[in-house]
């Protein structure tokens, strides 16, 4: 079996790029499009947005490129092949979020909807740093991060292995503190996949923040 997380990643999603997109569609109580909105209700006009782990662009990217300026960043070449016929509005990279480079305060939003579980949770901190850096004073960042200890590839995921790696909600909470966010929401959410339940936490933060924790689900 591959051992390199990135290319488990890459390959599994390649092999999987219409299934996944079909699986989507089946899992009940996502709530990815609840937090998008409290996204986009923060943003302004015309705002400059980066999607980590873009995938095939449906729904997430697509609701972002109606108003604002996307770009959708994915290792996937089959996946990002889908996303250019869904969303012809956003541009879009084939890159590892780890080794994504964009100007300082360039952006007003990034978003990573269920990819950052797919890098080394020892890279999560630096990711994180990152982002707090391509993002203006003010800019957001929404994410979907695991909220149990995991590490390590799983043998079968849609029909193929796939890498998985997460710290816990509070490791989660101290990392995007260091890295200079503010927290604005902070919400543990269980889901329904086709397989069965899992569990993730949403965080919405704020670029510039002094390392406040706060739960509060407001601007």
């Amino acid at each position: 079996m591959e051992s390199d997380p990135r290319h488990v990643v890459e390959k599994g999603y390649d092999r999987i790029a219409h299934r996944y997109a079909e699986w989507i569609d089946r899992i009940h109580g996502d709530p990815r499009m609840r937090f998008l909105t409290e996204l986009t209700n923060r943003l302004p006009s015309a705002a400059s947005a980066v999607d980590l782990g873009c995938g095939p662009g449906k729904p997430c990217t697509a609701v972002l490129a109606e108003h604002h300026d996307v770009l959708g960043v994915d290792v996937s070449a089959a996946q990002l092949e889908l996303a250019r016929q869904n969303v012809p509005r956003a541009r879009f990279v084939r890159e590892d979020l780890t080794r994504l480079r964009l100007e300082a305060g360039s952006v007003d939003a990034v978003t990573a909807f269920y990819s950052i579980t797919h890098l080394p949770r020892e890279e999560h901190a630096a990711l994180f740093a990152r982002i707090a850096r391509w993002l203006r004073p003010g800019g957001y960042f929404l994410a979907t991060l695991g909220c149990g200890e995991t590490d390590g590839t799983v043998d079968d995921w849609l029909g193929v292995p796939m890498f998985f790696s997460s710290y816990d909600a509070d490791r989660n909470r101290e990392l995007l503190g260091d890295a200079g966010f503010a927290l604005l929401i902070d919400e543990i959410v269980t889901m329904q996949e086709p397989e069965g339940p899992v569990t993730f936490q949403w965080v919405l933060a704020r670029a510039g923040g002094t390392g406040a924790r706060n739960r509060l689900s407001q601007p």
